[in-house]
């Protein structure tokens, strides 16, 4: 059983409470997501470290209920500036 969008949101508001999380399924089965997380947790952190943090949130279900994730991380302030001139 694929994993939703909304026990993914809840896995990462869990570790991360200040999070805006958007999610996006890309193929429309429910099993390929996207997700945009923004929070100051990520802060002075590489973006790696950053996905690392997010995938570390979803837990042992990453490539087995959750098959794909396209994730993008932001810190707040960095947020709002690339979604300028969108």
């Amino acid at each position: 059983m694929p994993m939703d969008a909304t026990e993914i949101e809840s896995r990462i508001m869990a570790a991360f409470p200040d999070a805006k999380v958007l999610m996006v399924d890309m193929a429309g089965d429910g099993d390929h997501w996207a997700a945009r997380v923004t929070s100051a947790a990520f802060a002075g952190k590489s973006r790696i470290q950053q996905h690392k943090m997010v995938y570390a949130a979803i837990g042992s279900d990453m490539g087995g209920e959750l098959h794909a994730l396209a994730l993008q991380t932001f810190v707040p302030e960095t947020a709002d500036a690339s979604s300028q001139g969108d």
